[in-house]
């Protein structure tokens, strides 16, 4: 963990690099060092059906949630939550000046049983 999942409004696609959104998110998750790379999950979900604001269609959103297990220090969150927050703000630079977005970032802990297997961190370690 964590996984960062960004959902977007699908009007924004004509202006925002998705997969350059993602890979951002990703190296800004990184640079957090809240979790070693095997762990780190980062994908986007486009959202067909929205409505923001006062109905404008220009209108768009980008919310960014991070999900993490608990463990972490505040200021380990917060440095992930400013950090995904700039990422997905310099992303966005070129897409402001085509629609008005609102851009949020949540981190959320998960304190409820996980059930996992990461054959990832086995590669690493066998790589290593």
């Amino acid at each position: 963990m964590p996984h960062i999942i960004a959902e977007y409004s699908a009007n924004l696609e004509d202006s925002l690099d998705v997969q350059g959104l993602v890979d951002d998110l990703h190296r800004a998750a990184i640079e957090s060092q809240v979790a070693e790379l095997p762990g780190i999950r980062s994908r986007a979900e486009r959202r067909e059906h929205f409505r923001v604001a006062d109905g404008n269609p220009a209108n768009g959103f980008v919310h960014i949630v991070a999900r993490l297990r608990v463990g972490r220090s505040e200021e380990q969150r917060t440095k992930l939550g400013q950090l995904l927050f700039d990422a997905a703000d310099k992303r966005l630079a070129e897409t402001y000046a085509r629609h008005p977005i609102g851009l949020t970032v949540e981190i959320h802990e998960i304190n409820h049983q996980t059930f996992r297997r990461n054959t990832l961190r086995e590669r690493a370690q066998s790589a290593a």
